[in-house]
């Protein structure tokens, strides 16, 4: 696990500085050191807080994304990051000699079925080893970090999806046992007491279903569902760039969405993986979330070049027709 001396910490602390004045300088918006989060908007609030939601895919890694969080808080940004771990799970499950379950909607969105035996399994693995090991990792960096589960303090609950619609050779079907939920409730009030705390929540699923048993969501969905909870802008960090219109051709980047036929633009664009981040947008603007970004986890200060305008932005006017729309933002 890497450790970083306090002169490391520094020194990346105004490379960072001098990013920002680049990215700002090039028409690019958000955060300058002099213009951190802690400063008050001119309708008298404080900026909104930061949600980064770390992918969970072989390709990302962690490292830029925590100096970034490090440089955040220093500067007197809320951050709340939430994270995912599906490879992690699957290699562990064929380590085990079993094979992930993943299945297919009605809908054309693919995701795993958790059964009771994966649901073990992925309990011991995000919260257990991931969550722990990211902690130490923020916590190795200045970080004041704070890991927690869906779970702990009812965290991230709601109702408990026990059979789901799904597809096979063409048919549709209802696949029962299933270990997952749809996170309706935030416990906002605990995030934010940490937060004022000074702590820096490190998120991950399971999330707590309404019949008491822990069981598995998405973590895109989840981060979603905590940054609609705290007005917040969101960060998704992907191993791409944002959402193509082309998906094998990242120069065809869709840089933002402010309104609904770009959104649908957006929406129609994006295949695979990138549909749950998608969806997980539209559901975190519907919660009340200040601003989606979608962006590469591998470029340099991740989080900071997203904040200043890298990435695929999609803003409340997005989802809000006509005149609606300027309301919205």
């Amino acid at each position: 696990m890497t450790e970083y001396t306090r002169t490391e910490l520094l020194a990346a602390h105004e490379q960072l500085i001098d990013n920002d004045a680049n990215l700002l300088a090039d028409g690019g918006f958000g955060l300058s050191d002099s213009e951190a989060s802690s400063e008050l908007r001119s309708d008298g609030g404080k900026e909104p807080p930061v949600v980064v939601k770390i992918g969970g895919a072989k390709a990302v890694e962690p490292e830029g994304a925590v100096q970034d969080v490090a440089h955040l808080v220093a500067n007197g940004t809320d951050v709340v990051v939430v994270h995912g771990g599906s490879t992690a799970v699957d290699e562990t499950l064929e380590e085990l000699g079993e094979e992930p379950t993943y299945v297919e909607s009605p809908s054309g969105v693919t995701g795993r079925f958790t059964d009771e035996r994966t649901m073990e399994v992925f309990s011991m693995v995000m919260p257990g080893k991931l969550n722990t090991d990211l902690t130490a990792l923020f916590r190795n960096a200045g970080v004041d970090a704070l890991g927690l589960s869906g779970v702990d303090g009812g965290l991230l609950t709601g109702p408990r999806k026990s059979a789901v619609r799904v597809v096979e050779n063409g048919k549709k079907k209802i696949k029962r046992g299933d270990h997952s939920g749809k996170i309706t409730n935030v416990n906002s009030t605990l995030l934010q007491t940490l937060l004022d705390g000074g702590y820096t929540p490190i998120v991950t699923v399971p999330m707590l279903a309404d019949d008491g048993v822990p069981v598995n969501a998405d973590a895109d969905r989840a981060a979603a569902a905590v940054a609609g909870a705290l007005g917040a802008r969101l960060v998704v960090l992907t191993d791409v760039k944002g959402v193509y219109a082309d998906p094998d051709d990242e120069s065809t980047l869709i840089e933002s969405a402010d309104n609904p036929d770009e959104f649908a633009t957006l929406e129609a664009a994006a295949e695979g993986f990138m549909t749950k981040k998608v969806m997980a947008a539209k559901e975190a603007l519907d919660g009340g979330a200040a601003e989606v970004i979608v962006s590469d986890a591998n470029v340099n200060d991740p989080i900071v070049t997203a904040l200043n305008g890298g990435g695929t932005h999609v803003t409340p006017g997005a989802l809000v027709e006509g005149e609606k729309a300027g309301d919205a933002k």
